[in-house]
Parts: structure tokens; sequence; C-alpha cells
């Protein structure tokens, strides 16, 4: 299968998007927050959509398998850490930390339990699809930053990075859980 696939073409411009994002970020321009939230968004959704079409055209591939969760990572890892510098504050330090340092954590386990021949013990979670709808919805807001009229989106923002941040951590123990049985299993057997 070729790898550039339309799903795959669609993930490489995700990563691509990341400096873009970052560099409207320190741009005075007037809406360069609205910009960032769209970026972001599109994101968001493209990351939905490639896997969509990917399994719909039958076009996965390993390299897309291995691509998809990089780019959804850096983007998420890097619009944490343009808002942690632009809102510097204990608790929005402490949810970068946890959650960058559960997507480095899973991610070394994923490769390592691969490598072991048992990745598919700890397959992505109905729990870890909510850290992730929850973290996506706000990053958004907290990219947008603007109250819309009455509603702080703001401080929606960050509610649902505070659930984001201790569905992160439930999710973390999930797969630390499953890695672990599945270790204990290999090792009687």
């Amino acid at each position: 299968m070729p790898i550039y696939t339309i799903p795959n073409v669609i993930t490489i411009l995700r990563i691509v998007a990341i400096p873009v994002l970052a560099t409207v970020f320190y741009l005075p321009l007037p809406h360069a927050r609205e910009i960032c939230a769209a970026l972001f968004g599109i994101a968001a959704v493209t990351d939905w959509l490639d896997g969509y079409l990917a399994r719909r055209w039958q076009q996965t591939s390993p390299f897309g398998a291995f691509l998809d969760p990089v780019a959804d990572k850096l983007m998420v890892v890097i619009a944490l850490i343009l808002l942690l510098q632009s809102h510097p504050s204990v608790p929005m330090a402490l949810s970068v930390a946890v959650i960058v340092g559960r997507e480095l954590t899973v991610s070394a386990l994923r490769e390592w339990m691969a490598e072991i021949g048992l990745r598919a013990s700890i397959a992505v979670s109905m729990l870890g699809k909510f850290k992730t709808t929850f973290q996506m919805i706000a990053v958004f807001l907290l990219l947008y930053q603007h109250p819309i009229g009455p509603i702080p989106i703001w401080d929606i923002g960050l509610i649902l990075l505070y659930i984001a941040v201790a569905l992160t951590l439930a999710s973390m123990i999930v797969y630390l859980n499953a890695a672990w049985l599945a270790l204990v299993g290999r090792v009687e057997n």
C-alpha cells in the first residue's frame, strides 16, 4: 500500500499545522487566538476523519497507525505548552505535566508491549476516548479563551481540562494495570 493515501496525507497536514499554530499564537494579529482555536479544532476533527477514511477505504497501514497518534499527541502537547507559557500557574503546570507525562508513559508502554508481543493487551479504552474528547474540547476553548457574551470560555476550558486530567490519570492506571496483568499472565504461562 502506498504511503501517500488520503488519510495519511491528512495526518501529515496535521503535523505541518503544528508550527503554523505556534507561529500564529505569537503573532500580534487581532484574531490570533481565534485562528489558533480554529486550527486546533480542524486538527481535532481531522484526527477522527483520517482514521474513519482509512478504515472505510481499507487504506490502513503501519505507517498511518504510527503517524496518527504521533500527530495527535504533538498537536496537543504543543498547544498545552503554548497555553502554559501564556498563562503560567501551578494548576496549569500540573495539568500539562500530567497530560504530557501520561502520553509519554503510555506511548513507551505500548512500544515496549509491542516489542514483547503483547500490544493487543493494552488497546485503546473507552476511558481513553473520553479523556481525548474532554482534552480536545478543553484545549480548543483555552486557545479561544475569549468570553462569548456571558459565557466564560476560558473558565469552561479550565474545568474541562481538569476533568481531562482526572480522566488522564484514570486511563493511565487502566493501561498500567492491563500491562501488568498481561506481563504477570505471560510469566505464569
